[in-house]
Parts: C-alpha cells; structure tokens; sequence
C-alpha cells in the first residue's frame, strides 16, 4: 500500500541580484533513467490506516521510466503488522506497478497504470494480495486520482469492485518546502462498516541529503473494524506521522 506517505520538493530557486542575467541549461533527462528510494517512518499509514500498528516502519523501493514514452515500472516494500491483526501472517508487503504518465496540455498532466499489492504468506480466509488499476489528472500542483480494485480489497470478502478515490495537492510555499494537502475516501464493496474517509496535512522539506516530511492524518473510520486485535488500539486515529526518505 504504498503511494503516498511522501511528495518531494524538487523544484530549484535561483536568485537574481547579478550584473548580467545568466543562462540556465536545463539538464536532458536520459532515455532510460532507474531510481531507488529508501524510508523510515514513525508509522506507515496507507489511505489513512496504520499499517504496522502505529509502529515504525523501514520502507524502500525501485524504479524503471522510459522517458521518451512516460512507461515506467516499479517495485517497493515495507513492514507490516495488519495481516497477522486479521487473524492471518506474514510481516512484509511488496508493491509492484506499471503506468504511463505525460501531458496532456500545458500544466495538466496523466498518470495511468495498474499496482498489485502483495503479502506474502498472508493467509488470510479471503487473499489479502489486491490489484487495483487507477488513473489520475494533474493540473499544476493538484491532482485527482481514482484505485478500482479488480479482485477483492485486502482481505475483505466479496470486496471486488471497490473504489477510492484521492484528491490533494503539492504546494511550493518556499524552496524546498511543500504543503501537502490530501482528502480521501475509501468505498469497500459490500462491507459499509469497512468505508471511511481520511485526510492528511503535512510538510515536506529537501534538505539535500535526505528529504524529511511531518504530517497529520486522521479518518473517521469505524473503530470496530479498524482496532487492533493485539492491543485494543483504534488504527485510523489521528496523528502526527514523521518520515525521513532519500531518493538516489
């Protein structure tokens, strides 16, 4: 469940105050370009739920783009705890994506592609391992995005057809400093108690060697289906998430 615990500050600053104006070169990206990225987290919350029982998490991830086309593909992973919460195993989940990503006109942007979620040995009664293909629509800082889950919904029976739906946006408020601002809402199909809404506000700072991110997540999420069995804790409570990440 990984997409979006974090959202990066790239855009550079240059300041003027020079004789003569200088000329900037912009930096062609290649046509093949590959990226890792590593976390740690104090607690890996996916659509507003804990993941790891409100416990920290290690995080880390690989990525393929063709820029000349916008496919790219990607792979990453993280502890977890919720699978053995459901009566199931297994501590680790694995994401593995593909997409196409481009421009549509000016400042609107396209994003596209399918994200399987797996848990390995997660046996649970009804698969937790979910796949969902999503779509999204950028337009400058904001965007809106929309999983449709094609099998059943982590773990959740007769779940198949589930829908969330994510809108936010990354906000340069100064150089290297971003506001991120995120709404959400989760339909599980067939099981209402399961169905909430999440919201997230946070910053997130480059500071060149690592990029660290604070924020504050809340649902209103049904307490009985999202407490955990292991020590009675609501998993969907508000609270303030920390993340250090690098990306290289």
């Amino acid at each position: 469940m990984k997409k979006l615990i974090l959202a990066a500050a790239v855009t550079a600053a240059f300041s003027a105050g020079f004789a003569y104006a200088e000329e900037t070169k912009v930096e062609a990206k290649p046509d093949h370009e590959v990226s890792f990225n590593a976390a740690l987290t104090s607690d890996y919350r996916y659509r507003g739920i804990s993941q790891t029982r409100l416990q920290p998490a290690v995080q880390g991830g690989a990525d393929y783009t063709h820029n000349p086309s916008g496919l790219y593909a990607g792979a990453w992973l993280s502890n977890i705890k919720w699978t053995k919460d459901a009566g199931g195993s297994g501590d680790v989940e694995v994401d593995l994506y593909a997409g196409k990503r481009g421009e549509i006109a000016k400042d609107v942007s396209y994003d596209v592609g399918v994200l399987t979620y797996v848990y390995p040995s997660n046996g649970l009664a009804t698969d937790a391992n979910t796949t969902e293909v999503y779509g999204q629509i950028g337009y400058g800082p904001a965007y809106a995005k929309y999983s449709y889950a094609v099998t059943n919904l982590f773990g959740f029976a007769d779940s198949k057809n589930s829908g969330y739906l994510d809108l936010g946006a990354n906000i340069e408020v100064a150089a290297g400093l971003t506001l991120n601002l995120h709404a959400g809402r989760q339909q599980v199909k067939n099981t209402d108690v399961a169905s909430y809404t999440d919201w997230k506000i946070g910053v997130t700072k480059d500071f060149g060697i690592v990029t660290g991110a604070l924020a504050v997540i809340g649902t209103n999420a049904s307490e009985v289906a999202y407490a955990s069995p292991a020590n009675g804790k609501f998993l969907g409570k508000t609270a303030v998430v920390a993340t250090i990440s690098k990306t290289f």
